[in-house]
């Protein structure tokens, strides 16, 4: 990549949140986080999926944004309301494990796709 096609290269971030149960299995040394873990509870998970790239030179977009906001709607609806102990293809559900599944159902949809955080 030439120097002054680095400098036009972008990453757009789009974010959701959704709200969600789970249990998890913990192995801390305090055993009240440990019980508590294992007892259904939910949270309120916000995500951020990054997309980077050169915007193409006719659409000034590195990806139409209307396609970003499309899937990540379709995937919420996968995961807003839900016991994410019964998502196929999530496993436990930490952090880690949602990460590679939101980037595991983006991946080859969603272009540039670069980078996905979940808190």
């Amino acid at each position: 990549m030439s120097t002054a096609e680095h400098s036009l290269r972008c990453e757009l971030s789009q974010r959701f949140y959704f709200e969600a149960a789970h249990t998890l299995r913990r192995y801390l040394q305090n055993p009240a986080e440990v019980e508590s873990s294992r007892r259904i509870h939910g949270h309120t998970y916000q995500a951020e999926v990054t997309v980077a790239g050169l915007p193409d030179p006719t659409t000034g977009m590195v990806v139409d944004l209307a396609l970003v906001r499309a899937e990540l709607a379709r995937l919420r609806e996968q995961l807003d309301h839900r016991f994410l102990d019964e998502v196929p293809g999530l496993g436990p559900a930490t952090l880690e494990n949602l990460c590679g599944y939101i980037r595991a159902q983006l991946q080859g949809v969603v272009p540039g796709l670069c980078a996905v955080m979940v808190e």
